[in-house]
């Protein structure tokens, strides 16, 4: 599939012994791939490697990357802190004297900070690195979900696009096919023209006139403009028909199929090829706006 959307959204989740995670990413618009990550303390490392896995499943795009870890109770060494404990309770119990209030309860003491201490297990590099290897396997998960879901989008988006390209084509060959186009239509709009000249009184040399006449119907001919823009809509056609992904090179045709349409309007010299000009610039900008989500 060419086309692909560089818009979506994705998780996975993953477990090794006793602590568990859970990734997410999304991935929004952008000129080129850029991979942020917001990571737990201490797993700074990870970052490179998210880097080259993303590389792997995307080209465009900021992706932003998550990473939420847990880990089980039984897991931790709790233990608790007695110096601690022994001083808030005589704290305690010099306030309750002074105050005549009930004694200190216990579960009041233990929400205090510092009166428990979790002490985390400590991993060896084999046992780090075997998680590291799941944590990425998860990771792969969430990345291959996320560009799923980037295609499946991509696919409406080539849907929308191959009918705007299917207008321009319409309209081209409206505009190459109109009567304003016609030589007696041309002729018939020049003797129009010198002819208000010539009631104005105005003193024109004949060969210049002719000369002049020529070169306004040089000016208003469409042809070169008309040939362009069938070409853009054939290229356009063989992009979303290809296997590589589309968007820098539809960015492109867009840009000169605006490009043609305008100059198409401001050739235009009669009604209807201005209403087809316009027309035409506004299924571009359409055509714009839908180019700008694709990878």
């Amino acid at each position: 599939m060419a086309a692909t959307s560089m818009t979506g959204f994705a998780r996975a989740d993953g477990a090794h012994g006793d602590l568990a995670w859970h990734w997410e990413a999304k991935s929004v618009n952008g000129r080129s791939l850029d991979v942020r990550c917001r990571l737990p303390q201490g797993l700074e490392s990870l970052e490179i490697g998210i880097r080259e896995c993303a590389a792997k499943y995307f080209r465009r795009g900021n992706v932003q990357v998550a990473l939420q870890l847990s880990r089980g109770v039984e897991a931790a060494d709790v233990r608790l802190n007695e110096a601690v404990v022994e001083a808030l309770i005589g704290l305690a119990e010099g306030l309750r004297k002074r105050l005549h209030s009930p004694p200190v309860r216990a579960e009041h003491l233990l929400a205090l900070r510092g009166v428990l201490e979790i002490a985390e297990p400590v991993e060896d590099e084999a046992a780090a690195a075997t998680r590291e290897r799941a944590m990425f396997e998860s990771l792969s998960t969430a990345f291959a979900d996320l560009a799923a879901m980037r295609a499946d989008e991509g696919r409406k988006i080539e849907a929308v696009i191959a009918d705007q390209i299917n207008r321009i084509a319409a309209l081209t060959e409206a505009a190459k096919l109109s009567p304003e186009r016609s030589p007696e239509t041309i002729r018939a709009r020049l003797v129009e023209q010198i002819a208000r000249l010539l009631e104005a009184g105005a003193s024109l040399d004949p060969d210049r006139l002719h000369q002049e006449a020529v070169i306004a119907a040089q000016r208003s001919d469409i042809q070169e403009e008309i040939d362009r823009l069938l070409s853009h809509v054939q290229a356009s056609r063989d992009l979303l028909a290809g296997p590589e992904p589309v968007g820098r090179k539809f960015d492109f045709l867009a840009q000169e199929f605006n490009r043609e349409a305008n100059t198409l309007c401001a050739k235009a010299y009669g009604r209807e090829l201005t209403r087809i000009g316009l027309e035409l610039k506004s299924v571009i900008d359409q055509l714009r706006e839908q180019v700008q989500n694709l990878e």
